[in-house]
């Protein structure tokens, strides 16, 4: 094992006290603008799956159509420890600005183009084949942007803060979901079905155009991180990032893996598959439902740097333990209580079952940023969450969907999201404590104003 502390940041010591904070939040804002449109491709993809799964996969059975499109939507997350590997090795060896800027503008482009596709209508086995081919460059560059953006936040902070700043990274995300089930709400609201079969679907990925050049113009201002400036003063950077976390990382990659895996499961299945369920097996409204979802996600994003902050003052392992266990105790309860065809109802367990999202979302990030060194961070970060996003967002809502219709237990997903809940838990009792720890200060690092 290294006998590298863990947790190497930013020599706030040596920062004077305003231009760290200045550095701070330009780090959570960056942040936060690429991981919006990160899950905000996502959040189109699983709000709309239902409209276009017909559409590349034709046929008379609706439940083998989505299916289908939810098998595509999982094959991205295949790529994600690919793009991991490539693009943490990047951004290990020289720096992770470059790296974030390459992250947002490729998932942009990629999910404009999926607004531009053929239909199998016109273009036959062609267009699912182009729909895949999209679904693994978006996923490659994904498994690059939000571990990357959480390293970033977290080498760029002072160590006493880093659970507030590092919980913009997941209001990124929150925003991103947000962002998705409003256009898909006012698509949806404002077109006829026919419409939306015929062209609306389109609108909601095209709008990822504006929105990487926003958050393209972002992150082009940032500097590149204190604490990664200051690691290649102290040694060269690693040639091989990635054989360096096997050989001296494993635990801290198996327990960022484990947790990974519950936090993703909390927010594919726990989020992104209750459209699915409300709208498809409920029969609830689609545009009342994405609404619902723009509330909720909002929400989340208010409070999670409030709970980032908790985790600096409380510990990170107490704060994420409370939300595992909310996962765990609130989603049966909520789901029953959805499928009394009240649209009140539903609203009111919707925003009960996602209580614990904002909280185990920011206080993720900064945790697994905090399990590895700088000079492997980027890398140990995207190796081991993105392969906790392939078993708990890729490959979760195809088997919630699959398990329905095999036994028709519509608390399918519900199973899932426990299980996945009471094993990070168990992670948990074997993860050190890091909130508040310091960076070593025996470097000065001069900052220019």
């Amino acid at each position: 094992m290294s006998n590298v502390p863990a947790t190497l940041f930013t020599p706030e010591a040596d920062t004077p006290p305003h231009v760290a904070t200045m550095l701070a939040r330009k780090a959570a804002a960056a942040a936060a603008a690429g991981s919006a449109i990160e899950y905000y491709e996502f959040g189109v993809y699983g709000y709309m799956a239902a409209v276009i799964g017909p559409l590349f996969f034709p046929g008379g059975n609706a439940t083998a159509s989505l299916l289908a499109i939810l098998a595509v939507f999982g094959s991205a997350f295949l790529m994600r420890p690919v793009g991991g590997i490539v693009l943490g090795w990047l951004g290990d060896r020289y720096g992770r600005k470059a790296v974030l800027l390459v992250t947002v503008i490729g998932m942009g482009i990629a999910t404009g183009a999926v607004g531009v596709l053929p239909v199998a209508a016109t273009a036959g086995i062609a267009a699912p084949l182009l729909l895949l081919a999209i679904r693994l460059a978006q996923g490659f560059f994904a498994g690059g942007e939000v571990t990357g953006a959480a390293a970033y936040v977290a080498e760029s902070v002072p160590a006493g803060r880093r659970g507030f700043y590092g919980a913009f990274t997941p209001v990124g995300v929150a925003v991103g979901g947000a962002l998705a089930a409003s256009v898909c709400g006012i698509t949806t609201g404002a077109l006829s079905a026919q419409q939306l079969h015929d062209w609306g679907w389109r609108v909601p990925f095209l709008m990822a155009i504006p929105m990487v050049a926003i958050s393209a113009t972002v992150r082009r201002r940032i500097d590149e991180s204190l604490a990664f400036a200051r690691s290649l003063r102290e040694s060269e950077p690693p040639k091989a990032p990635l054989k360096e976390v096997l050989d001296a990382h494993v635990p801290a990659l198996v327990k960022v893996f484990l947790l990974s895996l519950g936090q993703n499961m909390g927010y594919w299945v726990g989020f992104v598959f209750m459209n699915l369920y409300l709208t498809t097996y409920l029969k609830y409204d689609k545009t009342t439902v994405f609404w619902i979802m723009a509330f909720v996600s909002l929400t989340m994003a208010v409070t999670m740097p409030f709970f980032g902050a908790l985790s600096d003052r409380l510990g990170r392992r107490t704060v994420l333990a409370a939300g595992f266990v909310a996962y765990a105790a609130l989603v049966f309860p909520m789901m029953k209580l959805m499928n009394h065809q009240n649209i009140g109802l539903a609203f009111l367990a919707m925003v009960i079952v996602a209580l614990p999202m904002p909280i185990v979302q920011s206080v993720g990030y900064p945790t697994y940023a905090e399990q590895f060194p700088t000079r492997v961070r980027y890398t140990g970060m995207a190796f081991s969450f993105n392969f906790g996003a392939i078993l708990g967002g890729g490959v979760t809502p195809y088997i919630a969907t699959a398990l329905i219709g095999k036994t028709g237990d519509l608390l399918m997903p519900a199973y899932l999201l426990a299980g996945g809940a009471i094993m990070s838990l168990f992670v948990l009792l074997r993860v050190k404590e890091t909130a508040g720890h310091r960076a070593h200060r025996s470097v000065r690092l001069s900052v220019a104003k």
